[in-house]
């Protein structure tokens, strides 16, 4: 539509110069002020589209970020109790609710040990001790863990939970987690072309493929697939 409009602004330009007469000149020359100032608004939108798309995208994503890490704590939570992790959305939001994490200590002690033809020894052993136990709720204080699973900005999404296992050596299995949602329910609503772009985004300042997620089925991890920046809130939190 740009190369069009160019294309009829030159042409009008050279019938001005070549064929009006000097009393109708003022009329095509209207005409192409009014040519130029569409090119220069159309010129410029193309300029800040992308520019206003990834802004916006990074306000939406944000905020499905931090559902997802409350989920994945309430996960990790899970495992540290019950030694798994679940797909059970409203049996997690209970676990936090009810549940309580034990509380440890390790010791080391000197143990007499006997080797036989009255040889005895003082080896140290380590020992690891209960003493006491914390609410599972105390993790999530001011975080709404009650709606953790609704994806934000998308009316009656949840997000996907699938749970599985690698066998991380072998002899040893090791429970893994998957929570994601798709990016372009998310970004619905926005450009079209742009959107096509996002899903295939690569850059390693992006969130990458067509998923917003957490954890991995194929590999032992708790991770999300953003980028660093979508955590700075959480390190000025803690510095």
């Amino acid at each position: 539509m740009i190369l069009a409009a160019i294309v009829v602004a030159v042409l009008l330009a050279i019938v001005i110069v070549k064929y009006l007469p000097l009393k109708l000149r003022w009329i095509a020359s209207l005409l192409l002020l009014v040519l130029t100032v569409f090119l220069v608004i159309k010129i410029y939108d193309g300029v800040m589209e992308p520019i206003n798309f990834n802004k916006q995208k990074v306000v939406k994503y944000a905020k499905v970020v931090e559902q997802l890490k409350i989920i994945r704590d309430a996960q990790v939570k899970h495992f540290e109790v019950t030694g798994k992790y679940t797909e059970d959305k409203a049996g997690l939001i209970k676990f936090i609710d009810t549940a309580r994490l034990e509380l440890t200590e390790t010791i080391t002690v000197i143990e007499k040990v006997n080797k036989g033809g009255g040889i005895v020894v003082d080896v140290e052993v380590r020992k690891t001790n209960i003493t006491g136990y914390e609410p599972v709720l105390k993790y999530f204080k001011d975080r709404n863990y009650k709606e953790m699973f609704k994806v934000p900005g998308v009316e009656g999404k949840e997000f996907e939970i699938q749970t599985g296992s690698v066998e991380k050596v072998e002899g040893l299995v090791v429970p893994t987690f998957l929570i994601q949602t798709p990016k372009e329910e998310i970004l619905k609503g926005m450009s079209k072309s742009l959107i096509k772009q996002e899903l295939q985004a690569k850059a390693t300042d992006q969130i990458k493929g067509e998923y917003i997620s957490v954890g991995s089925l194929e590999e032992v991890s708790t991770g999300g697939n953003w980028p660093p920046s979508y955590d700075k809130q959480d390190r000025d939190q803690k510095e």
